[in-house]
């Protein structure tokens, strides 16, 4: 087995729970912008669609189709046709309320915090590669206490790359002053961890929280972080 070194992690959806956190956010933007009063009910439709949109603008920012600052006001938008509501300027008003409030969530997946203790003991250096925003994602590791484990954060904005393009893992890779040959990647997302990683030269561990199936050959698949004991 690999020597490795240095453990490049994604955050959102890996450790960090997104869909548990943009919830319990969504319920107070719900609640705030009276959207049960404007016909937008049942919540939990509201809350479905907002998923729903919000994965297919982040694959098509992914892949370079949008902006940063399209997605972040589009998935409000796209959310709010679904109940015959197209006011752009309530969309932008309700994402910038949500931008707010979100990174101040604390959800992590079970056993994060004993995981990359576990890791940090023995020795491991490690980092985040994450799409996310600047100013966002500090403010979800910072709330959530995640950020004493982590020695780089390499986001998409300061790297002005983004994952799966190889760019993002040799800035990170520069950043960390790691080698391919002793740094893995850890994430959730398919084609942006892994197969970016893949892409890169680099192994990768598939965090696979939801137990999808896929053709595509990480080094390493687990479905809950306990198992990373079972690697490193």
């Amino acid at each position: 087995m690999p020597a490795y070194k240095h453990l490049f992690f994604d955050l959102d959806h890996t450790l960090w729970d997104f869909d548990a956190n943009a919830k319990e956010t969504l319920t107070e933007v719900y609640t705030y912008f009276e959207l049960e009063a404007k016909g937008v009910y049942p919540f939990i439709d509201f809350y479905k669609q907002y998923l729903h949109h919000n994965e297919i603008l982040w694959d098509r920012y992914h892949k370079g189709f949008i902006s940063s600052d399209e997605l972040k006001w589009k998935r409000m938008w796209r959310t709010m046709l679904e109940f015959k509501m197209g006011s752009e300027q309530l969309a932008k008003n309700m994402s910038v309320h949500f931008l707010e409030i979100l990174p101040t969530k604390k959800t992590l997946f079970p056993h994060t915090i004993e995981i990359l203790n576990y890791l940090t003991q023995k020795g491991y250096k490690l980092h985040l590669i994450t799409n996310g925003f600047e100013k966002t994602q500090w403010s979800k590791i910072n709330n959530s206490g995640l950020s004493p484990y982590f020695t780089h954060m390499i986001t998409s904005e300061a790297s002005n790359s983004l994952k799966p393009k190889k760019e993002i893992f040799e800035y990170a890779l520069n950043k960390a002053g790691a080698s391919l040959s002793e740094s893995i990647m850890l994430g959730d997302n398919l084609d942006a961890d892994i197969q970016g990683a893949i892409n890169a030269g680099m192994d990768c561990v598939f965090v696979n929280h939801l137990k999808i199936s896929t053709d595509i050959k990480a080094t390493h698949i687990i479905h809950h972080l306990k198992e990373l004991e079972g690697i490193f």
